[in-house]
């Protein structure tokens, strides 16, 4: 693609010598597993984000398992989640033997709905998994209510959110524990997979550590039934570089994502993205919404614009969870926008003229 949907190759010139010498020293050192620049990364981004604990693990779906094994939700439980995300959020619930209830999202910011939730509660629900989807903030605020009446614990999915605040507070930060991930396309991404549990609770991270190293914190001591996950030492030099650009590349990231909106203003045809009150987004991804979204795709891939769909398919129409038996029509704000949403190239070092270059091959497919 002439204009990727992202492009890492800019981020790397960036952190290319930094990275060459931390590596260097893992390699001298031998320091492979857990190493000191592990320890150093968990350290700086929970200083960053303003939360206690970061526990790192091997991706962003072994993060919302751990963290839900961490908080102790049992087996069997309901695990409230919502239809528009990565399959990864509702696979996390499955893989611990939990059953995630999908429910609907708001239509304005396709974040999960509240109000949604709050009526999919059962007596076996034991918890809320709010994402915050597209480098975008979930209203919090509501969903904690919600949790809070009815007895049930928030762990937030937080992969595409680094950086992303509500009220000035981070995102991840909010609920009882927190997943994130660190796949290269992230705001904060590594150089192959990576993952973090985030929690303000010492036990809650304690537990964390615990399951992700086969469920033991003395070697040969094992105190439960866990399995293997951790945060690769090379990965953990490589956050720690993209660590210190993070605000300032997610600044970009904003101010690509309000050239956006002006260019796109008045063009008919294409609705665009808005930030909810009391939120500052990271704009992981810019997406908007058009008609005969499919067509429209296919003109731009034509004309070199690396366009995607996140997602093209709600998490309880996909085959893997249809046994769940819920169909069509059971989310319906989140099945409508399946098929109009569009997702525009963004990353911190897009230009100005590359967006203008978007937006007319835009305006020329919506036409």
């Amino acid at each position: 693609m002439g204009i990727p949907l992202v492009d890492l190759r800019a981020q790397q010139r960036e952190i290319d010598a930094e990275v060459r010498a931390g590596l260097d020293d893992v390699f001298a050192n031998t320091s492979f597993v857990g190493g000191p620049a592990v320890g150093a990364f968990e350290r700086d981004f929970a200083a960053y984000l303003g939360v206690a604990e970061c526990v790192g693990v091997a991706n962003g779906t072994d993060a919302l398992e751990v963290a839900l094994r961490a908080i102790g939700i049992r087996p069997g439980a309901e695990v409230i989640v919502p239809a528009n995300t990565f399959i990864a959020t509702a696979e996390a619930v499955s893989r611990m033997g939990a059953v995630p209830v999908v429910v609907d999202v708001d239509p304005d910011h396709l974040l999960i709905d509240p109000a949604a939730a709050k009526a999919a509660i059962t007596s076996r629900t034991e918890a809320i998994i709010p994402v915050h989807l597209f480098g975008q903030v979930a209203p919090m605020e509501e969903i904690l209510d919600v949790a809070g009446a009815a007895g049930l614990a928030v762990l937030e999915d937080a992969a595409q959110s680094q950086g992303a605040r509500r009220h000035g507070r981070s995102a991840g930060t909010f609920g009882v524990a927190a997943g994130t991930s660190f796949y290269p396309g992230k705001n904060l991404g590594a150089a192959g997979d990576g993952g973090a549990v985030l929690t303000g609770d010492p036990e809650i991270a304690r537990r964390a550590r615990v399951i992700s190293a086969h469920g033991s914190a003395h070697k040969y001591d094992h105190e439960v039934i866990g399995f293997n996950s951790r945060l690769d030492t090379v990965q953990a030099v490589v956050l720690s570089a993209k660590l210190a650009r993070l605000e300032g590349w997610n600044e970009l990231r904003r101010a690509a994502a309000d050239r956006y909106a002006a260019l796109l203003a008045d063009l008919p045809g294409v609705v665009v993205p808005r930030s909810a009150e009391g939120n500052s987004d990271v704009w992981h991804l810019y997406v908007v919404q058009v008609d005969d979204r499919d067509r429209v795709l296919a003109e731009l891939h034509d004309a070199g614009i690396g366009a995607g769909i996140h997602y093209p398919v709600p998490v309880h129409l996909t085959g893997a969870y249809a046994d769940l038996g819920v169909g069509p029509g059971a989310c319906p704000v989140a099945e409508a926008a399946a098929d109009r949403i569009l997702s525009l190239p963004i990353y911190p070092h897009l230009t100005a003229a590359q967006q203008e270059q978007v937006v007319a091959a835009l305006a020329k497919a919506v036409r």
